[in-house]
């Protein structure tokens, strides 16, 4: 588990590719992998991955396979691309954003930045099936990143999001421009809710639904009769 509070940037200096799987390497900033082990977890803009070869204090090889670099934007990583990591939580841990798996849902596209006064706004186009999930002042990860939803337009299909300068000093976001792709985790108890109450509707018109139709077959069974 990640708690969204990004530790660090780190940047990739090589990157090996074999049949379905790309080996990441990782240089950290100092102090990030003080203690790190392999078979530990680390989130790589958003994406839970696991250290196979440790290099020193410094940095950190990682596998990724083909599924996750196709669904995430790993698979568009450069030597010399910056990504925003945080090392998995540790048993009691503060909680400063909210908790998260790790595991992507899907990429948003970055349509829009404002920069107001001490501010800066990024707005995200999502897909239809997700946009259900996302609410003004929910929470959502964006890479890796736990944030507060500022405005959602379900129409429109975007929401945004709003950085303050600390945020932007340590992450990736001020590197970001129109058009860039973003790994989105939506808040898993807002999709619990969601999908419950959509499911519960769904059974509920399902069965009004039968018990009409069955009436309506009966009536027209009795009328025949009658005739």
């Amino acid at each position: 588990m990640f708690t969204g509070i990004v530790q660090g940037i780190a940047s990739i200096t090589a990157l090996v590719d074999r049949p379905g799987l790309r080996t990441l390497t990782l240089a950290f900033e100092p102090g990030f992998a003080t203690g790190l082990t392999t078979g530990a977890s680390v989130a790589s803009d958003g994406v839970c991955l696991t250290a196979t070869r440790l290099l020193g204090d410094h940095g950190a090889e990682f596998d990724v396979m083909q599924q996750t670099l196709s669904l995430t934007t790993l698979g568009s990583l450069t030597v010399g691309s910056r990504i925003n990591v945080e090392r998995a939580a540790r048993e009691g841990a503060e909680i400063g954003g909210h908790p998260l798996s790790g595991h992507v849902d899907f990429t948003g596209e970055l349509i829009d930045i404002q920069r107001p006064e001490n501010n800066h706004v990024l707005r995200i186009a999502v897909a239809p099936e997700w946009m259900r999930y996302i609410f003004a002042k929910g929470y959502i990860a964006i890479n890796g990143a736990s944030l507060t939803i500022a405005t959602a337009d379900r129409q429109a299909g975007w929401f945004e999001v709003w950085l303050i300068p600390e945020t932007l000093r340590l992450t990736t976001f001020g590197d970001k421009r129109v058009g860039d792709r973003l790994n989105i985790e939506i808040e898993r108890s807002t999709q619990v809710m969601v999908d419950t109450v959509r499911d519960t509707v769904r059974e509920m018109l399902a069965g009004q639904l039968a018990e009409q139709l069955d009436a309506l077959l009966a009536a027209r069974s009795g009328a025949r009769s009658g005739a």
